[in-house]
């Protein structure tokens, strides 16, 4: 969706048109409107939000633009106020249209990936944001977002999982705890490992270091080892986070698959059975990972999502969702290309994948200021 749909009549109709229905209730009932005073409509609202959102006009320039064009009657001060109060309702409406428009395709396994995409605001020292996001690769939509401060992790356990889903990660996702969660809810995680932080055990117990098999990874070959991943204690409260095998809370089997790259080695686990999904086949389902960054790439480049006005102020989460609801809506009027990875377009690995939406639409998309459900015990998610 281009900015100038938000400000030409004809193109709001049509936008409009995909939104929910009850824009004026859902706006009353989180907060946004309390009264219609110098605003005709929730909708005409949501357009001045949007227009602030998607262009590089100031609060009050938005003001005067609304004014001329006789669609709100709001000072830039009085706008800010509404913006304030706006992220409830957006978060909403975000929620909403990702849920009423997940499409279905009845084959085996539905496919998702997960990953996370930092957004920093001006002057900036390091994170401020991170957009948290699930991905149908196979429709080369979002399903699911979260925004969170810098100290919300990247886990399995942020999202919700359903039996049967297989759910793509990064080395970031590489934890014990993660893929118990996964397992837990009888879904298959696909995770590139991280040798350096999660621990691998052989059939008997023993500890393994992948290093030392990366000799036997040919050229154009690949390896699998039938492997056993113990999950850690509950550390909350130690000074020391160094815990011992003997001290595992569970072992969950696992196959590790090994590839050579030009980078050199790289090793996927997958909880799939060899019967489900070759290990070659693993190795090219994991390249269908790149999707989602070809995802956070559009939403950086085309509706400049990196581009936060303020980093910190009372307005930059209803900014940012504003960006994501404004992609919400071009997705579903603009069908992406077919898939590819940074190795070229690969033929679908041998297992049945569906394009599956799935929505989670917690209470707050937004987050809180500490949350990391990284740091919370298994038990709270397993209730």
């Amino acid at each position: 969706m281009e900015t100038r749909e938000i400000f030409l009549d004809d193109k709001w109709s049509e936008v409009l048109s995909i939104l929910p229905a009850d824009l004026e209730e859902s706006a009353r009932t989180c907060g946004a409107v309390e009264r219609l005073r110098k605003v005709p409509s929730a909708a005409s609202l949501l357009r001045m939000m949007l227009a602030y959102a998607l262009s590089d006009l100031s609060l009050k320039d938005t003001a005067a633009w609304a004014k001329a064009d006789d669609i709100a009657h709001l000072s830039g001060q009085a706008f800010h106020y509404r913006l304030r109060n706006g992220e409830k309702w957006l978060e909403h409406l975000l929620g909403q249209l990702l849920f009423q428009r997940r499409p279905g395709n009845p084959t085996d396994l539905p496919l998702r990936i997960v990953d996370g995409s930092v957004v920093t605001g001006p002057g900036s020292q390091g994170t401020d944001w991170v957009a948290h996001m699930v991905i149908d690769p196979v429709a080369g939509q979002f399903t699911s977002v979260e925004i969170t401060d810098a100290r919300g992790a990247e886990t399995f356990m942020r999202h919700t999982v359903n039996a049967g889903e297989v759910v793509l990660g990064d080395r970031m996702y590489a934890t014990a705890r993660g893929i118990e969660f996964v397992v837990n809810r009888g879904a298959y995680p696909v995770v590139r490992v991280n040798p350096r932080i999660l621990k691998i055990c052989d059939l008997n117990n023993k500890r393994i270091h992948l290093e030392s098999f990366e000799g036997l990874v040919a050229e154009k070959g690949v390896i699998s080892l039938d492997v056993l991943i113990p999950t850690p204690p509950d550390m909350t409260g130690k000074k020391s986070k160094a815990w011992d095998l003997k001290e595992a809370t569970s072992w969950i089997p696992a196959r590790i698959v090994g590839g050579r790259t030009k980078k050199g080695v790289i090793w996927v686990l997958t909880t799939l059975s060899r019967k489900q999904l070759s290990d070659k086949a693993v190795l090219k389902l994991y390249r269908w990972r790149w999707q989602v960054e070809l995802l956070f790439k559009r939403l950086k480049s085309l509706l400049h999502l990196d581009a936060l006005p303020t980093k910190d102020g009372p307005i930059s989460k209803t900014w940012l969702l504003g960006k994501l609801l404004a992609a919400a809506i071009a997705q579903i009027l603009v069908k992406p290309a077919d898939l590819f990875s940074p190795w070229g377009r690969d033929p679908q690995p041998r297992v049945g994948l569906k394009s599956e939406r799935l929505v989670k639409i917690p209470r707050s998309l937004v987050g809180t200021q500490s949350s990391d459900p990284g740091k919370r015990g298994l038990a709270s998610h397993n209730q």
